[in-house]
């Protein structure tokens, strides 16, 4: 299913979320799989900081969204340490280190999560690179979630200079959503076909 965005300012949030997770639903596995396997080679790419310790803040992608736990491990063999969210009460996300796969449990909303120590939610401030879930982003930065609000209320306490990408589908890089003003641009969109992609915050 490909988004129509010529008709982008005529939707609403709400509208768009089901537009797009009905996308998604119909995408095809072995699509999704060859997807997949692009997002990790394109993770293994990303710029990292040349720091005695780098941090990555990522997620584990689930219900079909982009990407899969290869993405994780390349940052891993990359050189970085990868933090994952913890989901709890609504209000900024808890973090825990990534180490594995085996170290994997369900969490809330069929959330993948580590096993391991739970770190505050200032654990964010650790990360030069932010990964980050979207139903799709524009050439501006705006990015659509979920809707539940955890990485607006996650994303301030990130370092200022931190990469804030959003992950999604070739065909989910719009040309305009819907914006408020507690959204949080995007500074890049990393795809399966285009690898990282700037966006442009200015407007």
């Amino acid at each position: 299913m490909v988004v129509r965005v010529e008709i982008a300012g005529q939707l609403d949030k709400r509208e768009w979320r089901a537009r797009l997770l009905a996308g998604r639903a119909a995408v095809d596995p072995a699509v999704h799989e060859s997807e997949a396997a692009a997002l990790a080679a394109a993770a293994s790419r990303l710029p990292l900081d040349d720091a005695e310790e780098v941090w990555v803040a990522a997620y584990v992608p689930v219900h079909g969204e982009p990407g899969s736990v290869a993405m994780l491990d390349a940052l891993r063999t990359a050189g970085a340490r990868v933090l994952l969210p913890v989901t709890g009460p609504p209000g900024p996300l808890d973090w825990a280190e990534y180490t594995g796969r085996a170290a994997l449990h369900r969490g809330r909303y069929g959330l993948l999560e580590p096993t391991g120590p739970h770190l505050s939610p200032a654990a964010i401030t650790r990360a030069a690179t932010i990964l980050i879930p979207a139903l799709a982003v524009d050439r501006r930065g705006v990015r659509l979630g979920r809707g539940a609000g955890y990485y607006d209320r996650t994303l301030p306490a990130a370092r200022s200079d931190a990469r804030l990408i959003a992950i999604v589908r070739d065909e989910e890089l719009l040309d305009q959503l819907p914006e408020e003003p507690h959204d949080r641009r995007m500074g890049w969109a990393l795809t399966p076909a285009a690898g990282l992609t700037p966006l442009s915050t200015a407007t």
